[in-house]
């Protein structure tokens, strides 16, 4: 069985009878919604208004995964996908870029196992709470999801900087270079004794 998506995401969440029915839940999420990826953010490109609209999709799904000796984990697997609005830093122009996210978290006790943990596990972690936090954790998942240099693949216009026109122009001689040439030219070819010498 799968819930139909919804267009609202909850603010928290009890992921266990998620994992108990084994029903993935799924909405979308609207990138206004999240404050933090909100305060600085460029504006969504006109061109794109039409055809592409400004939310996350996501679907989470939750497992219990039985350890030896019977103990059960709690397991969490979140699909996360849609386009947000970045500056390029190589044209300045806003772009937009895909975000997609497809992992798998394992639940802990408390922030001390988590940090206790981290080093020597491949998958993250998340701290147990009976009332998950899912809105703040997919603007999480999303924050850590942008490139660190957003840029295009290739630009669609010429640069403000080209380093080929630079080289270029560096290798043309200075305008003074000729005046300078003409003036030593015309000291070398005038008498040194003078206009009246013997």
């Amino acid at each position: 069985m799968t819930c139909p998506p919804s267009d609202t995401t909850p603010q928290a969440l009890d992921v266990r009878p998620l994992a108990r029915s084994g029903a993935p839940l799924s909405g979308q999420v609207a990138l206004q919604e999240l404050p933090r990826w909100r305060d600085g953010a460029p504006d969504w490109p006109a061109d794109a208004a039409e055809t592409i609209a400004p939310v996350l999709a996501w679907a989470l799904r939750a497992e219990y995964r039985v350890l030896p000796g019977g103990r059960e984990q709690l397991w969490l697997h979140l699909d996360l996908s849609g386009w947000v609005p970045q500056v390029c830093q190589r044209c300045l122009t806003v772009y937009l870029q895909p975000i997609e996210v497809d992992r798998w978290f394992r639940f802990v006790a408390d922030e001390a196992t988590a940090d206790a943990q981290d080093d020597d596990c491949e998958e993250d972690l998340l701290v147990w709470t009976p009332r998950f936090p899912v809105r703040d954790w997919l603007e999480d998942e999303l924050l850590l999801a942008l490139p660190l240099v957003p840029m295009h693949d290739t630009c669609p216009q010429a640069l403000p900087f080209e380093p080929d026109a630079y080289l270029a122009a560096a290798e043309k001689p200075h305008p003074f270079a000729a005046l300078s040439a003409l003036k030593a030219d015309g000291s070398s070819a005038q008498p040194k004794g003078g206009a009246g010498g013997a």
